[in-house]
């Protein structure tokens, strides 16, 4: 059946492979910008993206024909690609095999929005590893 309306929202986050601070400041919008155009050539919105050095947050509405794992595996092969190709990162850039996607109801996009746009204001007083864990305790899931 084909889907007239649909309303899937995701906030992924993507971290770099061992989570190295490999991202720089100064690539950090090229590397944006691509990605944001990945999620648009795969009938998807990207909605806020912000790359931290280890790590990446963006919230897309997706197209219906793709599930969550599809559309990160398109952006993490097509982003790992471009940025070695360009030489965005400092040395051989990889993300982390596994990523995370939290559902997004439409309530909180505008807030989730604000989340990803402060991430530079957000991590001057909390670590990437201090914010992972408050992920998982908010949706109940323990850290192994």
């Amino acid at each position: 059946m084909k889907i007239e309306y649909y309303n899937l929202f995701t906030h992924f986050i993507f971290t770099t492979l061992h989570r190295l601070p490999i991202i720089p400041e100064k690539n950090r919008v090229r590397i944006e910008k691509y990605i944001t155009g990945i999620v648009n050539n795969n009938d998807s919105k990207l909605y806020a993206i912000y790359a931290n050095p280890e790590h990446i947050h963006f919230l897309v509405s997706r197209s219906p024909k793709l599930s969550d794992e599809e559309l990160a595996t398109i952006v993490a092969v097509s982003s790992e690609r471009f940025i070695n190709d360009n030489k965005l990162s400092e040395g051989w850039f990889e993300w982390q095999e596994t990523a995370s996607a939290f559902s997004v109801s439409k309530s909180n996009v505008n807030r989730v929005c604000r989340y990803i746009l402060n991430q530079a204001k957000h991590h001057r007083k909390v670590t990437f590893a201090e914010e992972y864990e408050s992920f998982m305790k908010l949706y109940q899931k323990s850290i192994q």
